[in-house]
């Protein structure tokens, strides 16, 4: 029997105020996302927008498979035990909803489970994406229902981090908060750098239905751990020593196998040729029960005559050369090094091979500074300027979905929560 997880979240801005409702979906034996539903409720109460958010999680649950077992896991304690039978419903308006919830799944095919709701962030998120339009003056739904598949084996048989376990975890605490390095002088970006961009699915409710775009491929982008020449901001790209992990870098890659065997969403791993990817990509794989393949496209740019040296040394050395590569993505560093154009046209070609390859998966690409940043600005149809506007630290995270119509959602930005 398929078994579902579902996470569900309400909110009012108020109590009674504008509220919102939002629920995902998820595969209980992958991970994998299968469903997501957010509504902007109008006023009403907290304890009715979750009700509301669980209601479209059961439904959605039930529109992929109503032969499925659902674990329901909300951040109510009010909810879970009203719904559980330990707690009597006498409020009128919850009554009818929770009378609903229950007709959904036939009796015994639920469960539920309190948690806190640092673990419900998905479902908080679209929670408050709906108020926020509701506050902009939007009617606004939005939803996204997959296809489900055969649960496929994430890890090898008795794998602890595998299955369901996994995503009953906590999800890490998103934010960026390290100091801008890898390519010298790249990063400028000093506040919280999460982005998302607008969800595809997400449709005004006046005429217009959402697209069935399946679940998209999702790349969870990391950038491997410091090396002894990342402290120092040293050029380091493709053409140069390819060095290792340094003992930081190690640690650094600990850190983020554990936070990601928490989250337990990562079916694949792809890591860049080089050295300290392979080494990052190792660690993580070796904690999730996962095998690596290797890409050439995700590898560095090649920095030519510049590599090992600082900003201010290549500005001593070579200032014409690096006020042309400053001014121009066509310029290419001294000694023929590969330009930011170049890059572009080589992660975009990877780009459409991953997503072809993965679709409907999600997949941890280890790979470097410029190929991240260019994935990203790619995504976001940004000029080729941005990428000296973007912070990424060394061991972040950044997420970026791609839908079957052509569109992306970047999800998240430099995440460096898991290394504090």
């Amino acid at each position: 029997m398929q078994e579902f997880i579902v996470e569900a979240d309400g909110g009012s801005r108020g109590n009674p105020g504008p509220a919102g409702y939002g629920a995902v979906v998820i595969d209980a034996a992958t991970g994998r996302t299968l469903a997501e539903a957010a509504e902007y409720l109008g006023t009403t109460t907290n304890n009715v927008a979750e009700y509301r958010g669980l209601l479209a999680g059961l439904r959605a649950a039930h529109a992929l498979d109503p032969t499925a077992g659902v674990h329901v896991r909300m951040d109510s304690k009010l909810v879970v035990e009203q719904m559980s039978g330990r707690w009597k419903i006498k409020h009128p308006d919850m009554k009818p909803l929770a009378m609903e919830a229950g007709r959904v799944f036939p009796p015994g095919r639920v469960t539920y489970e309190w948690i806190p709701r640092e673990q419900n962030k998905q479902a908080d998120r679209l929670a408050n994406e709906a108020m926020d339009a509701g506050a902009r003056g939007e009617q606004w739904t939005s939803s996204a229902i997959a296809q489900p598949t055969v649960p496929e084996p994430s890890g090898p048989p008795g794998d602890a981090v595998a299955g369901a376990a996994r995503v009953r975890a906590a999800l890490a605490e998103r934010s960026a908060a390290s100091p801008a390095e890898g390519v010298p002088g790249s990063g400028s970006a000093k506040a919280d750098a999460d982005v998302r961009a607008a969800r595809t699915v997400a449709t005004p409710t006046a005429g217009w239905g959402a697209p069935d775009l399946g679940a998209p491929a999702t790349f969870v982008l990391l950038r491997h751990g410091e090396t002894p020449l990342t402290p120092h901001k040293r050029f380091s790209g493709s053409g140069g020593t390819d060095p290792s992990l340094s003992d930081v870098g190690r640690e650094q890659a600990e850190r983020v196998a554990a936070a990601l065997a928490r989250r337990g969403t990562i079916q694949e791993i792809v890591a860049s040729p080089l050295a300290r990817t392979r080494e990052t990509a190792g660690v993580v794989a070796a904690r999730l029960g996962l095998d690596v393949s290797i890409d050439d496209g995700l590898r560095e740019t090649d920095f030519g005559a510049w590599e090992g040296l600082t900003f201010a040394e290549v500005h001593e050395r070579h200032p014409d050369d690096l006020s042309a590569w400053l001014a121009s993505p066509d310029a290419e560093p001294t000694g023929g090094g590969e330009s930011f154009a170049a890059t572009a046209t080589r992660i975009a070609a990877t780009r459409d091979k991953l997503v072809a390859a993965y679709a409907g998966r999600t997949v941890l690409l280890v790979t470097h500074v410029t190929p991240i940043k260019t994935f990203v600005r790619l995504a976001l149809g940004a000029p080729p300027e941005s990428l000296f506007r973007m912070e990424l630290s060394a061991a972040s995270l950044s997420v970026v979905a791609y839908y079957a119509d052509g569109n992306a959602s970047v999800r998240l930005l430099n995440d460096t929560s898991h290394l504090r």
